[in-house]
């Protein structure tokens, strides 16, 4: 919000209430810790990380003039490639993913390619075969999360957006918390719980793809419960308002509101 209202995503003093591309691009560390008020005391994991994800994301929607328009380039522009792609005025939710994927997919470092392309949060998982693509697990977190949220500015700007289970839950630390802290999970090695892992480890990888057909398998038992049909209760509504807050309030009895395993994260993948 406040890097928005001061001018800092905008290229054009004259117009400081917007995003573009030029803008995103000159977006340097220290200016992200001041605008996040980052010290000491009120650290920031992943800063220097999260200022490179907005200098990408300036790069990568100059590079699709198709999704974000051009003279500025801007990420407001995908509402109006929305619209294009919505006969009727209708979009489905897959499709509004598709586009963010094919948008965004170059702004996320160090990540499996496949035939030149940056595939983004998915990750390597050999237990599954031998095969290259057979032992991938997609799992695009903030992909979905941003499609997620762009669902309620399209549909106030006159879109509607539609089968919403298409997407996943979200795999990240205070969902799969929730399962860890919950005991519907368990470490084989406890003593994981107190080392390191990167976020391609087979541990990790494994917890987060458990995390995403759990939150699955607990949809339809509290749908019924609330006494509402499961197409009635989506996914996001249950992430929103449950299992996120849940895992949070389990981390902050448990321990220090810190996930149950110790993720190396860059800030671009949780």
């Amino acid at each position: 919000y406040h890097l928005f209202i001061g001018g800092h995503l905008s290229s054009d003093p004259g117009r400081p209430l917007r995003a573009d591309a030029a803008g995103l691009r000159s977006l340097d560390e220290a200016t992200l810790a001041r605008v996040f008020q980052v010290s000491d005391d009120n650290p920031l994991e992943g800063l220097a990380g999260r200022a490179r994800l907005l200098r990408s994301l300036g790069e990568a929607i100059s590079a699709h003039p198709d999704l974000f328009g051009r003279d500025p380039a801007r990420p407001g522009g995908l509402a109006d490639a929305a619209r294009a792609r919505a006969p009727g005025g209708v979009l489905a939710a897959h499709d509004l993913l598709a586009m963010v994927l094919e948008g965004l997919s170059s702004i996320w470092p160090g990540r499996v390619t496949h035939e030149g392309v940056n595939l983004g949060d998915v990750w390597v998982y050999s237990a599954l075969g031998p095969g290259e693509t057979e032992r991938l697990v997609p799992l695009h977190k903030l992909s979905q999360w941003l499609t997620y949220s762009l669902v309620e500015p399209l549909e106030d700007a006159g879109l509607r957006v539609e089968r919403l289970d298409e997407l996943t839950g979200l795999a990240e630390y205070r969902n799969g918390g929730l399962f860890l802290d919950g005991g519907v999970l368990e470490l084989r090695d406890p003593a994981a719980a107190s080392q390191p892992h990167e976020p391609g480890s087979p541990l990790i990888v494994e917890w987060r793809a458990l995390t995403v057909a759990l939150l699955d398998r607990l949809a339809e038992p509290l749908a019924h419960e609330r006494g509402q049909a499961v197409d009635a209760f989506p996914l996001g509504n249950m992430l929103e308002g449950g299992t996120w807050a849940a895992g949070r309030e389990l981390a902050s009895r448990l321990r220090d509101g810190t996930p149950p395993l110790t993720i190396v994260s860059d800030g671009t993948v949780f």
